[in-house]
């Protein structure tokens, strides 16, 4: 129970960073849309993740894992079609320059969108795994 609970705050403090960073991805609900995408997030990491990359993993031996993020948009997939007040829209990225490298301004579709916003969540969320775990 520890473990759900612990999981669920994650996923919901994840995508609440992410929404944060990336301005088209919405929570119209509030706190309380906020915590029901939380717990359909987790639903859909703990059922569907593992049988997707399951099920992907000829493609991610082929390519040494970078084809598992396919199972992290399609979880997000879900989230966006099951949960009402969860919008993610496109995204006009401004650009950056950091020093030596500059990335230049672009306008992304939905899909893309969901691509950036998926790398994200899974970067944010280990993170807070590794931090929590590693207290």
């Amino acid at each position: 129970m520890k473990t759900l609970l612990r999981n669920y705050l994650i996923n919901v403090l994840s995508l609440w960073a992410v929404a944060q960073i990336i301005p088209s991805l919405i929570f119209n609900g509030g706190l309380l849309g906020l915590a029901e995408a939380g717990f359909v997030f987790m639903i859909a990491n703990f059922l569907l993740v593992p049988l997707m990359k399951i099920l992907l993993l000829p493609l991610n031996l082929l390519t040494f894992g970078l084809f598992a993020w396919v199972a992290n948009v399609l979880a997000l997939y879900i989230l966006m079609k099951t949960v009402n007040s969860f919008t993610l829209l496109p995204y006009f990225f401004p650009g950056a320059n950091l020093g030596m490298l500059i990335i230049p301004a672009t306008n992304l579709t939905t899909f893309q969108a969901v691509i950036v916003v998926s790398f994200l969540l899974a970067i944010i969320t280990h993170f807070l795994h590794w931090l929590i775990l590693k207290h």
